[in-house]
């Protein structure tokens, strides 16, 4: 067996636990922005290696910055006076010698990371002109010689890790977090875009468990262009309101929920409208890594790693490729009958196979009538698949299979 350590976690569940705060960012959010056009540079970018060469090549395209721009929004549409600006920087292999021939090869990063951007942000922020609401500027550099080596080493054997670092994960999702995630993916849903346009992505959710009551509160952009009066603002929030508290109940389980939305609104003067359905028109400004973690959730009642996983690249970046590891795994070990609860941390050090880390904890909750020695050898079995397989961890991620944010 690898480093793998298994040992009891000595808490309470924590379902059971007094208080749990989850947050979520939407997608519309300037920071998940930021983690969306990053992630979805860095597979465009792993694909045109591919196509290009058969191999990904070292990249990190996790440096992306949101300028808030400036509009006017009001009852019936209004207007962008400034656009949004989105600065997609990092390092990346712009050239490549073909050591037979001696011929430099030049690889169209830049523009390939510019109609990734564009793409996702044409499918993500469904209101705006990208054409006039959205500057996209790529600054992104050739990468660092040293780190290039350590990519490189040993090609075709298992990669080799970029950087002495760790990656966190836990499993099952709580009924807190099951509810903020699961509300945020209702309202940014294609149903309910279809069903209440005025709709904006730009939502985010903050859940408070006490005890066995979850509050909800909402932060929720609209589109003024579908919202003629204070009347069909106040008509878009109930119908949103109702729609949540439904959903709800298929994971509240026992516990009682409450949904308050925009609770800063005087349904008068002061209400969350937006042009393009993003507060990123109106001087929000937005970072990668600063939102969610690779669960998509912030949880602070939880173990967390303050790594920015979005844009990084798959093949040897462990602030990466660990974090998706340890969800993957503690996903895995909480299906094993007996186990309760469990979270997980690996460690990796620079330079070393990322399939042999230094450590990769394994901490459990059994249930009643179970025990750590009981389960122990079962759990080192599904973390060790993993490990043997962490490659698969790489496939998914180029493929799209996986959420970095």
């Amino acid at each position: 067996m690898s480093n793998i350590v298994v040992k009891k976690l000595e808490r309470a569940p924590i379902n059971e636990t007094p208080i749990e705060i989850v947050e979520r960012k939407g997608i519309g959010h300037p920071d998940s922005i930021c983690d969306g056009v990053a992630e979805s540079v860095s597979v465009a970018l792993c694909k045109m290696y591919k196509e290009h060469l058969g191999v990904v090549l070292h990249h990190n395209t996790d440096q992306v910055e949101l300028v808030g721009g400036y509009a006017y929004p009001k009852l019936g549409g209004g207007e962008m006076i400034t656009p949004i600006y989105v600065l997609l920087s990092g390092r990346a292999t712009m050239e490549v010698l073909n050591k037979e021939t001696g011929e430099i090869i030049k690889l169209p990063v830049n523009s390939t990371a510019v109609n990734a951007a564009r793409e996702y942000l044409k499918k993500t922020i469904r209101n705006a002109d990208l054409e006039r609401d959205i500057i996209v500027d790529c600054r992104i550099g050739q990468g660092s010689v040293d780190l290039v080596e350590v990519f490189d080493r040993e090609r075709n054997a298992i990669p080799h890790a970029n950087d002495t670092s760790f990656g966190v994960g836990h499993a099952p999702l709580s009924i807190t977090e099951k509810l903020v995630l699961e509300t945020e993916r209702l309202l940014n849903s294609d149903a309910m875009k279809a069903e209440v346009p005025a709709i904006g992505e730009d939502i985010k959710v903050m859940g408070l468990r006490e005890e066995n009551k979850v509050t909800l509160t909402i932060a929720m952009g609209a589109v003024d262009k579908y919202i003629n009066s204070c009347d069909d603002y106040i008509k878009v929030k109930e119908i949103a309101k109702k729609k949540v508290e439904e959903n709800a109940k298929k994971y509240a389980g026992d516990f009682e929920v409450e949904v308050y939305i925009n609770t800063a609104d005087d349904d008068k003067d002061c209400i969350f409208l937006t042009v393009t359905g993003t507060s990123a028109e109106m001087g929000d400004d937005g970072s990668v890594g600063r939102g969610n973690r690779a669960n998509g959730l912030i949880t602070p009642f939880r173990p967390m790693s303050m790594e920015a996983t979005s844009g990084k690249n798959p093949i040897n970046h462990i602030g990466k490729i660990y974090n998706i590891l340890a969800n993957t795994v503690a996903e895995d070990v909480a299906k094993i009958e007996g186990v309760k609860e469990c979270q997980i941390r690996i460690l990796s050090q620079i330079g070393k196979p990322i399939n042999e880390p230094k450590m990769l904890s394994i901490e459990i909750i059994p249930a009643e009538g179970f025990t750590v020695e009981g389960l122990n050898s079962e759990i080192e079995k599904v973390a060790q698949k993993w490990l043997d397989n962490v490659e698969t961890v790489t496939e998914r991620i180029i493929e799209g299979k996986v959420t970095t944010f």
